[in-house]
């Protein structure tokens, strides 16, 4: 494999021994485009980069080779129609193989791409080009985001406008090669808005070193090799695609397999690309996993599915459990940011426990901070997820929020990098995710995670969808709410409420237990998938939802909401 030469060693006998040695070597001007794909092209160059299908029928194979000279003609395009060193690029490409080329081809160039995803509205548009001083817009037309690009640029810009089909045309029409421009490591090589779930979206900027930071990503969390075919789901507009579609999956000499489907997604469109291309390796959020569990799997052969891994959100144990019965692979649970690589993760020397997100990645020094900053040495006491970076940052961890040093300052302070997520270290050292800081519930004196109450309500029969928040109430401050979408079949009723009470009581402690539940039909989520819980708690301060103690139910506007009686803290 690639990796190897930017490693002492790539086998391990411990977990110990691959913290210690596991550390990447960083070479002086690295450019993963010049140093990684041209080399692999020139040694090996028949060997495939890319298994790229769409759901019409349309099918592509790219080699190392192919890649590379791609990459050279587009460079050349790029530069022809005015692109140069440091210009943005916003790229909307859906999952188009376009998209791969454009990024080495931008790597070379020096340019920097800021992928976005397709599902982006005129506003949304307009916000990140006034953010990162777009220079050019490359998209490709799936009939609504080229007119919401055009709704987006102001009148009197100079941003120019590139079609993908220019991109296909660029690489048949130019020449095949490109003289390398150099770069310095510490050069901005991409960035990437946060799916901004909390706040507007921040951008998210990597250097040139960024794609050995995946070496732990592709290497020793998703375990492949040069006999992989590797699919993670995720679209080219989020991070997950660097984690899982490009530069970790390369330097293990993986094949990346991609699925462009125009319309949303089925079990049976994820379960028919697997058994047919002969999938050994999968990723996707713990969404896509309950879609294939409530699909009639035994339909397909995944004999040759080996390796599967999730992150995006938390786990939740029996989503574990029901695919390791369906198909005896334990899923490997990873977890990081944009604004890294993976930083906890299940790996080979451990055996997984359901729900955690594993150990640190090796050259991440994780530490959970109280809060007051200080490090937090005892097992099953929560605390933020840290990385110490006052002696040197770990290979991956992003370079700053760009072109605002503030936010920067307040991400990386004394010493550390706060990731602003919650979590909890057992007696083995597993780290257990309890949720972001400003998702946390204080009730009666007690810290309440919003997953931790999720993870048993998800399990009762009735629940397809939850998210919980909290709500003022007059005598513990907060209280404990649960915005349910229930299964087919199930309707909103005070007994379904006093069932639903009960399964949480019977499995977890009396205050942890909603005392308000709401019915809908569907939840907040972001562009990404992730659930808005800042945006019901808007919505509820806006509904002036609260408890009021004398009463004992809810006083509030909110159609389907129901009280939650007096026994609720028995």
């Amino acid at each position: 494999m690639f990796a190897s030469r930017f490693l002492t060693k790539t086998k391990f006998e411990n977990y110990d021994d691959y913290i210690k040695n596991a550390i990447p070597i960083i070479p002086e001007n690295f450019n993963f485009a010049y140093d990684v794909i041209d080399v692999i092209a020139s040694e090996t160059p028949d060997k495939n980069a890319i298994l790229w299908v769409n759901d019409t029928g349309d099918s592509k194979t790219i080699t190392f080779k192919e890649l590379s000279e791609m990459s050279n003609t587009v460079a050349n395009f790029l530069s022809e129609r005015g692109i140069k060193r440091n210009d943005t690029v916003l790229l909307f490409l859906r999952r188009r193989w376009e998209y791969w080329v454009l990024m080495m081809a931008m790597h070379k160039l020096g340019a920097i791409p800021i992928p976005s995803t397709n599902q982006l509205k005129s506003e949304d548009i307009r916000y990140r080009i006034k953010a990162s001083d777009t220079h050019t817009i490359i998209a490709f037309d799936d009939g609504t985001i080229i007119n919401e690009i055009k709704n987006a640029i102001p009148q009197d810009s100079n941003i120019q406008l590139i079609d993908c089909t220019e991109i296909s045309s660029a690489c048949t029409r130019y020449p095949k090669t490109f003289e390398r421009i150099p770069n310095e490591n510490t050069d901005t090589m991409v960035v990437y808005f946060t799916s901004g779930t909390t706040d507007n979206p921040k951008m998210v900027a990597h250097n040139y070193t960024y794609p050995l930071g995946h070496i732990n990503t592709a290497l020793f969390w998703q375990r492949l090799n040069e006999n992989d075919i590797h699919f993670t789901l995720s679209e080219s507009g989020w991070a997950k695609c660097s984690w899982g579609k490009m530069y970790g999956q390369w330097l293990a000499g993986a094949t990346v397999f991609i699925f462009d489907f125009s319309r949303v997604f089925t079990a049976r469109d994820l379960l028919s690309a697997i058994s047919t291309h002969k999938i050994t390796s999968f990723c996707a959020p713990p969404t896509a996993y309950k879609m294939l569990l409530n699909a009639n799997m035994s339909k397909y052969d995944l004999t040759s599915l080996t390796k599967a891994d999730v992150a995006g959100e938390a786990l939740n144990p029996e989503v574990y459990e029901r695919f390791f019965e369906r198909t005896g692979i334990k899923l490997h649970e990873g977890f990081g940011q944009t604004e890294t690589c993976v930083m906890l993760f299940n790996n080979e020397w451990i055996n997984p426990k359901p729900g955690a997100m594993g150990m640190p990645s090796a050259g991440w020094n994780i530490q959970l901070l109280d809060e007051r900053g200080r490090q937090i040495s005892e097992s099953n006491t929560v605390g933020e997820i840290c990385v110490f970076i006052k002696d040197k940052k770990p290979t991956g961890l992003f370079q700053g929020y760009h072109k605002n040093e503030k936010q920067t300052a307040s991400a990386n302070r004394d010493g550390y990098y706060h990731t602003g997520d919650m979590a909890y270290r057992d007696n083995d050292g597993y780290y257990w995710f309890v949720g972001r800081n400003d998702d946390m519930i204080k009730t009666s004196g007690y810290r309440v995670s919003p997953f931790e109450v999720e993870s048993v309500l998800i399990e009762h029969p009735s629940v397809r969808e939850v998210a919980v928040t909290g709500i003022p109430d007059k005598s513990r401050g907060m209280a404990v709410k649960a915005t349910i979408v229930l299964n087919k079949y199930f309707q909103p009723t005070d007994a379904l409420v006093r069932q639903i009470q009960d399964h949480v009581k019977s499995r977890t402690a009396h205050y942890k237990c909603p005392r308000v539940i709401e019915f809908t039909e569907t939840l907040p989520m972001t562009i990404s998938g992730k659930i808005r819980r800042a945006l019901i708690r808007t919505l509820d301060s806006a509904k002036e939802t609260l408890v009021d103690p004398i009463k004992e139910n809810i006083v509030t506007p909110i159609k389907n909401t129901i009280g939650i009686n007096k026994d609720t803290e028995k």
